[in-house]
């Protein structure tokens, strides 16, 4: 039976063997995944931006940059940084699999492996990410506190009046606190890319974000020729 949760669910696989990526892909879908597929490194980064995945199940020995680089890449990437990471891979060693988690990987399946078993432990990882963005339905610093799914942004207890795009804005900052904010990125994820957006929005927003936050645009820091992030005071 698939699940509503697998329905929503896109996951990138990634491998460069194309009865591979058959195998997991028919299996995926069978239970009610989306899939998409890359058969190199620099498509699978190219995708993950473009696509944001729920999840990707990465190969480590791939042409063009190898696995191992993509998830380093990945992680230091804040558009795909919180994507969960299956790595399956024929490098069954223990120090492959050690490197592997090291560098940002959430799980480690070797080949040959049960597409079945594989199956579930990404809708475990799935069910794990879901849990973590309920927590981030609410969040509060001090006295400034968000309430995601009601969209309403409070102060000591008094509300903040918003626009659907500042709220967001304030949002996308903090659920990623403490990680620079390019405009670039700021457009992809707040205004999703509108062709009729330039950077000069991002500042006119953030400005007007700030003088309706009052006191509570204190968490609010600029880093000068880059662009935004959230701070914690």
């Amino acid at each position: 039976m698939v699940s509503k949760s697998a329905v929503r669910s896109k996951v990138l696989v990634v491998d460069d063997e194309p009865e591979a990526v058959e195998l997991v892909e028919f299996n995926l879908r069978q239970a009610g995944y989306s899939v998409v597929t890359a058969a190199d490194g620099a498509d699978a980064l190219n995708k993950a931006r473009t696509t944001q995945p729920n999840l990707i199940v990465l190969d480590l020995m791939l042409p063009e940059v190898d696995g191992l680089e993509v998830c380093k890449m990945l992680r230091r990437d804040p558009a795909t940084a919180a994507i969960p990471i299956v790595m399956l891979t024929a490098k069954a060693a223990e120090i492959d699999r050690v490197l592997g988690l090291e560098l940002g990987a959430d799980d480690y399946v070797t080949k040959p492996f049960s597409p079945r078993e594989l199956v579930l432990r990404i809708k475990k990882l799935l069910q794990r990410d879901r849990t973590s963005q309920e927590e981030q339905d609410k969040l509060n610093f001090g006295d400034l506190h968000l309430d995601v799914p009601r969209h309403i942004v409070s102060w000591r207890g008094k509300s903040i009046g918003l626009t659907a795009t500042e709220f967001k804005l304030l949002t996308v900052l903090a659920q990623r606190r403490g990680r620079v904010q390019s405009r670039e990125q700021l457009l992809r994820d707040v205004w999703e890319y509108n062709n009729m957006v330039d950077t000069r929005t991002v500042d006119t927003h953030m400005r007007r974000l700030r003088e309706k936050l009052g006191p509570a645009s204190k968490f609010l820091d600029t880093v000068r020729g880059v662009g935004y992030r959230f701070v914690e005071a």
